[in-house]
């Protein structure tokens, strides 16, 4: 409908599979959760998600059979390879 009616929507979730499927931009809401926030973007979904897990020190890769995106395991090689890239999304 949103796309029909050629229009905006914010939506606010947590899953980061479905935010990349549904989205055109995200935005990243930082800072200490009930005390100061800081709002930032609207990015590309790669450059948001990539600023985000950033932050909680995460790396996600795409499994290359389904396309689905899978968490690395902190410290495993991916996980090392990935941060030295400075990748934390990969596509």
């Amino acid at each position: 409908i949103i796309k029909q009616k050629e229009k905006s929507c914010l939506i606010i979730e947590h899953d980061l599979l479905f935010l990349d499927y549904i989205s055109d931009r995200i935005m990243v809401f930082l800072g200490d959760p009930g005390r100061h926030g800081i709002a930032e973007g609207p990015y590309e979904n790669r450059d948001a998600l990539n600023l985000f897990l950033k932050e909680v020190n995460i790396t996600v890769r795409r499994d290359p059979s389904t396309k689905r995106p899978r968490i690395n395991k902190p410290e495993s090689y991916l996980d090392k390879v990935q941060k030295s890239q400075g990748v934390y999304y990969s596509e």
